[in-house]
């Protein structure tokens, strides 16, 4: 037995964590488990490497959000604070299950925290969505985005175009493809996506959701920024407006829900004051009520293409949801884009649950396909959840996860390989490209040179200054983070 008054020499236990996936909720995981009580107390000896497939960090922030949403700056800025620290390692342009597998993850470290999060469009099974000019809105989010594995071009054609979801991802959508161009200098959009936006012959955009506007899934800074597009006209439809008593329920006791009805029936009361005046030249239609039936093709010279889009009027039913009426509504448009959700993607190596595009998981632990925790292994995010709630709502969804893993800690099987170098060694052999912190600072500050390089533009508020224009290639991304990497280029003329 120990005398009570002997110092405890013990040395604190060493724990090398791998996350894989550097956005919001792979760097609040992290994050997380520096600020834990047994890191901060010394009892708990932390390593820590974050990766990810892009050589930028940021994930859903970087290639997610719009890029004039008012709220990205305010993320980032957190995000940097973390990673700056230095207490955290970032390994960019390392694709798992390509790069790295995980026998090579379990080798290096004690665990594994998978945020990968959910990147592709969930499906929406209705004839037509397979017609040109239907598509995926995360797959046009990428594009405006400047996702580096995606076409730089995009077909902006149509004058008509379909927006399906009543969330906040359909409303960034709506106001990319109604804004105008010129509007959009000023953020960090890439060069590319402004040529196309500018040459998009668009005139109406019209927003389409299943439920009345009580029943809605975006949020009141979201619905309120479509108000902010200069020369964009916002149509209403006096139809749509139908509550129910678990409607009336909610705009007295939800004041998000109230703050919601309340700005779309203050613009219904507008529209009816500016009848009979010059309007804008592009209008952005809202529609409640509306549950898509078929996307239908043109006849003639135009088969294969979008021509229309057909929906069942609906009625709510008293608790909020909707039945259909039996009437079909049709409107002509050439292009629907299908906001109806994102998808998880399974990752090698890992369980899968198809059916709801996540990783098996208990509160985090993840589990084989008996329903067994695996230890050492863990979820986090919209991979772990499914692709619901706010970029918010990650931290608290990371912290059930690290809690778990810090309870476990003990038991976990140890790293063959724990030493910091040997997964640099790793990579360097395989002769993978990686980018680190310091790379993504230079990228960082590159980009911002491009934008100050552009010098003031003309937009409909007057001169303003370029915040940055993004770099879009995976190789210029690279390049630049890289010095070796942008001297290899340059050689072969690419840059």
């Amino acid at each position: 037995m120990t005398d009570s008054t002997t110092p405890n020499t013990a040395q604190p236990r060493a724990l090398r964590v791998a996350v894989v996936g550097a956005g919001p909720a792979g760097v609040y995981a992290a994050d997380l488990l520096t600020k834990s009580e047994a890191a901060v107390s010394g009892q708990l000896e932390l390593s820590i490497d974050l990766f990810d497939r892009y050589p930028a960090p940021y994930g859903l922030i970087r290639y997610g959000v719009a890029p004039d949403h008012p709220r990205i700056k305010g993320i980032v800025t957190a995000l940097h604070k973390v990673l700056d620290r230095g207490d955290i390692r970032f390994f960019g342009n390392v694709d798992y299950g390509t790069d790295l597998d995980l026998a090579d993850l379990r080798e290096h470290y004690d665990a594994v925290i998978f945020a990968t999060g959910a990147i592709k469009d969930a499906d929406l099974n209705i004839p037509g969505v397979e017609l040109a000019g239907s598509f995926g809105a995360a797959d046009f989010v990428s594009w405006y985005d400047g996702h580096p594995d995606v076409p730089r071009e995009w077909p902006l054609e149509a004058k008509e175009i379909a927006v399906i979801g009543n969330g906040n991802v359909a409303l960034d959508v709506a106001r990319v493809l109604s804004k105008h161009a010129d509007d959009l200098l000023t953020t960090e959009i890439p060069e590319n996506v402004y040529r196309g936006l500018k040459n998009s012959p668009v005139t109406d955009v019209h927003v389409f959701g299943r439920r009345g506007p009580a029943q809605v899934k975006f949020t009141p800074l979201e619905l309120r920024e479509l108000s902010h597009s200069h020369d964009v006209d916002i149509v209403l439809y006096p139809e749509d407006f139908e509550f129910d008593e678990a409607s009336d329920q909610a705009v007295r006791t939800n004041n998000q829900t109230k703050t919601m009805v309340g700005t779309l029936t203050n613009w219904l009361v507008e529209q009816e004051d500016r009848e009979g005046k010059p309007g804008a030249s592009r209008r952005l239609h809202l529609h409640f009520l509306h549950a898509p039936v078929e996307i239908t093709a043109g006849s003639g010279g135009q088969d294969g293409q979008v021509a229309g889009i057909k929906f069942e009027r609906q009625e709510l039913d008293g608790t909020g949801q909707v039945r259909g009426t039996g009437e079909f509504v049709e409107y002509p448009v050439q292009a629907v884009y299908r906001a109806v959700g994102y998808f998880g993607s399974a990752l090698p190596d890992v369980e899968y649950d198809g059916s709801r595009g996540v990783i098996p998981n208990d509160e985090g632990r993840v589990l084989d396909a008996a329903g067994r925790a695996v230890s050492g292994l863990y979820a986090t995010g919209w991979i772990k959840r499914g692709p619901v709630g706010l970029i918010g709502h990650t931290k608290g969804d990371a912290l059930e996860t690290v809690n778990h893993l810090l309870s476990d800690r003990e038991a976990l099987p140890a790293a063959q390989r724990p030493e910091e170098e040997s997964v640099v060694q790793l990579l360097e052999a395989r002769g993978v490209e990686y980018t680190t912190w310091e790379g993504w600072l230079k990228l960082d500050e590159h980009e911002k040179e491009l934008g100050a390089a552009y010098g003031p533009v003309e937009t409909p508020r007057g001169p303003a200054e370029r915040e940055r224009v993004k770099v879009v290639a995976r190789e210029h991304m690279v390049a630049v983070s890289r010095p070796a990497a942008a001297a290899a280029l340059a050689a072969d003329n690419v840059l």
